[in-house]
């Protein structure tokens, strides 16, 4: 059917440092092929005081929340939800006549994914960064059992305080280090920065590792999964994280959860013109 916007139609938006067009996608797909009366748009901001302000002043529904403002939105807002507060770190916000909740759906996707993959909780890991995407994916491997692991992070202030809320070992650099599992939550390999070509983790410890775990959604093939693909590893994608926070997202804005074919025909859409 042809959609028409008009005075009440919902909107819904993200803001990162660098939008890309899978949220976008992603969920203007769902709005149409469920016809509901919902749109969603991408901004990046200089002024996130200012963004928080607009989204609540203006009614907006969602707004997701992408690097650098996951900690940063924080004092912004009304009221942390659990998944949000345990980890302290925020990706969704949901408005509801101008009072501004947060979650994290990025940790549902973490811990689905981990599953889904039968990645053995036997498995020692390496976790570079230790910003807000770090934070979830170190709370999911927790929660699964994971017990060694490392976080590994330049930062000499959130690295040790990520590491030792969550029962692992800190580490700056990767040196000695030649883990089961490797997983990438830095912007190391996204599009548009200035380690856009660059490995997050050497070839030689891509090689000794059983499992490579790529956050970064854009591009869709960073360098790091290029190469672990080469090598026959067993790839988890960032697109994959994006698409399954993105559906929880979907849900907390909407009240509906599209059927599994569905989500996968919008996965797909998002993907075509990530």
């Amino acid at each position: 059917m042809t959609k028409y916007l008009n005075k009440d139609t919902i909107v819904c938006m993200s803001l990162a440092a660098r939008p890309s067009n899978f949220g976008t996608r992603f969920h203007n797909y769902l709005y149409d092929a469920l016809d509901l009366d919902y749109l969603y748009k991408a901004f990046t901001t200089k002024d996130l005081k200012g963004a928080i302000a607009g989204v609540r002043a203006l009614g907006i529904r969602g707004c997701a929340i992408s690097m650098p403002f996951k900690e940063e939105c924080i004092p912004m807002l009304d009221e942390l939800d659990a998944s949000a507060r345990a980890i302290n770190s925020v990706n969704t916000i949901v408005n509801t006549d101008g009072y501004l909740k947060a979650y994290n759906t990025d940790y549902i996707a973490i811990a689905t994914l981990l599953k889904q993959y039968n990645v053995p909780t036997d498995y020692s890991f390496a976790l570079h960064g230790s910003g807000g995407m770090a934070k979830a994916v170190a709370c999911a491997l927790k929660d699964a059992g994971f017990k060694k692991g490392f976080i590994v992070a330049k930062n000499e202030k959130t690295g040790p305080e990520l590491a030792k809320l969550y029962g692992f070992e800190w580490r700056k650099d990767m040196t000695d280090l030649n883990p089961d599992l490797l997983i990438n939550a830095t912007p190391i390999g996204m599009s548009g920065g200035a380690d856009a070509e660059k490995l997050s983790f050497s070839e030689q410890q891509v090689n000794h590792a059983k499992v490579i775990f790529e956050v970064v959604a854009l591009p869709a093939e960073t360098p790091l999964l290029k190469y672990a693909k080469s090598q026959n590893k067993t790839v988890i994608t960032g697109s994959e994280v994006f698409a399954i926070q993105a559906v929880e997202q979907f849900v907390l804005y909407t009240g509906v959860r599209p059927d599994d074919e569905l989500f996968q025909q919008a996965a797909k859409y998002a993907r075509q013109g990530a």
